[in-house]
């Protein structure tokens, strides 16, 4: 099953996985890395990836762009002002946008690494490209992971990329990373997530990173 289907097929379990016990705390904890890095862009911002638009609604990004149709509508309900579309091919122009946020996008896309290069075409100069990724080096990957041998819908369509080879792309891409920070230093299996501060820097046992990046 395509990423699209899944979450098209799925849309109200996924966002109602952020008023549970998990994500409630970690999408909390998530936002707090995120928003400090998205401050350093400037407007207007699009989210590649905007799914049902809690992270574009409570961090003030005004578009979003995703290929299922379910979560749009509910995110056009947050206020998002979305298109359907694919992150490898986006209906904007160049430079339309100061900042743009893909949120673990990356794990469910066919080509990472032309989503990079499209985010850096539709980029104004001095503008910034926002992150948030569960890196293979962390345990919550690995969670996720078995999770996904599992047979968990979301879980088991999703990639979890190594440090390496995020930075090795967004250097192709035209990107230089300016920041890391890191989140979700709790146990994956915990019961419950309690909201945390963010990390400056790289941190391999945490959940979640945020990176921010510029145009080189």
């Amino acid at each position: 099953m395509s990423s699209e289907s899944v979450f098209e097929r799925y849309a109200a379990r996924y966002d109602a996985w952020y008023e549970g016990p998990v994500g409630r705390g970690a999408y909390r904890s998530e936002i707090r890395a995120l928003a400090a890095l998205l401050a350093q862009c400037p407007p207007p911002w699009l989210e590649i990836g905007v799914g049902s638009g809690r992270f574009a609604q409570a961090l003030g990004v005004g578009f979003g762009i995703d290929p299922a149709l379910a979560p749009l509508r509910i995110a056009a309900g947050r206020g998002v002002r979305v298109v359907q579309g694919i992150g490898e091919r986006l209906p904007f122009r160049s430079g339309a946008f100061g900042g743009i946020l893909l949120v673990v996008t990356l794990c469910f896309v066919e080509d990472p690494l032309a989503v990079l290069r499209e985010a850096h075409r539709a980029l104004r100069s001095g503008g910034g490209l926002v992150l948030g990724m569960i890196l293979g080096e962390s345990p919550w990957a690995s969670h996720y992971a078995e999770k996904g041998r599992q047979g968990h819908p979301f879980y088991s369509i999703a990639h979890f990329y190594s440090r390496g080879e995020l930075e090795a792309w967004l250097h192709v891409a035209g990107f230089q990373i300016v920041e890391y920070r890191s989140t979700l230093f709790q146990r994956p299996d915990a019961p419950e997530i309690a909201e945390e501060e963010a990390r400056p820097g790289f941190h391999p046992e945490a959940g979640f990173v945020g990176i921010l990046a510029r145009r080189s």
